[in-house]
């Protein structure tokens, strides 16, 4: 398998997708975590909102928090790279409240397609994106930046995708407007082979305020 570029631009089905599957086959065998597949039909799908209007891209800076009011989530962000043998690393499962962005790629507000990941669970019990179902169109999602901008995105939809149907191009693929998408582990939990499915948030950049202190 190729490794991706340092950073990718845009993020492609192909490297993308084979660096997450990778991952997917590994924590697909612990008690919690998130697994990504490949393949191209929800089982559950939340119809989407009036799309509004998109907000201009942002230059590039790194993510360092998420907050989704609706969820009452409120986490830091590190940022994920690369292993050594080629597969994108995941936040720690001794530190299950966090979130993780993908940094080769886009960062949430400039355009493409930003990647943030998070457990579901984990042996200790539930984690950051535990609730990331339950999100409908229209939630709001805020993503804290270190130039001390916060980019607001929206909802536009949440599908779950079973193991075997994942669309990679749609979930992946590079969009020209700044877009985030949200993933984690869904449906029925295995403990041979975890969790059957993915639950994937749509959203895209719709305002941007300055940071305000959370401590």
């Amino acid at each position: 398998m190729a490794r991706p570029d340092a950073r990718p631009t845009p993020l492609g089905q192909g490297r993308v997708s084979r660096v997450l599957l990778t991952v997917g086959a590994i924590l697909a065998l612990v008690a919690g975590g998130w697994t990504l597949y490949h393949s191209s039909a929800p089982v559950v799908a939340v119809d989407a909102a009036p799309v509004r209007p998109a907000h201009p891209p942002l230059p590039r800076s790194p993510a360092t928090a998420i907050s989704i009011p609706a969820v009452s989530l409120e986490a830091p962000v590190v940022g994920l790279g690369l292993d050594r043998q080629g597969r994108l690393a995941t936040p720690p499962m001794d530190a299950p409240r966090q979130a993780g962005w993908y940094e080769r790629g886009a960062s949430p507000g400039e355009p493409g397609t930003a990647l943030m990941v998070g457990h579901r669970d984990t042996r200790t019990g539930p984690a950051v994106f535990l609730n990331l179902a339950q999100l409908r169109p229209g939630d709001e999602i805020d993503v804290d930046r270190a130039d001390r901008r916060t980019a607001v995105f929206t909802v536009d939809a949440v599908r779950t995708y079973r193991k075997a149907e994942f669309p990679d191009a749609r979930v992946y693929g590079h969009t020209d407007r700044p877009e985030l998408r949200l993933l984690t582990c869904g449906g029925r939990f295995d403990p041979k082979t975890g969790y059957a499915a993915n639950i994937v948030v749509f959203s895209h950049l719709t305002g941007v305020r300055p940071t305000a202190d959370r401590s």
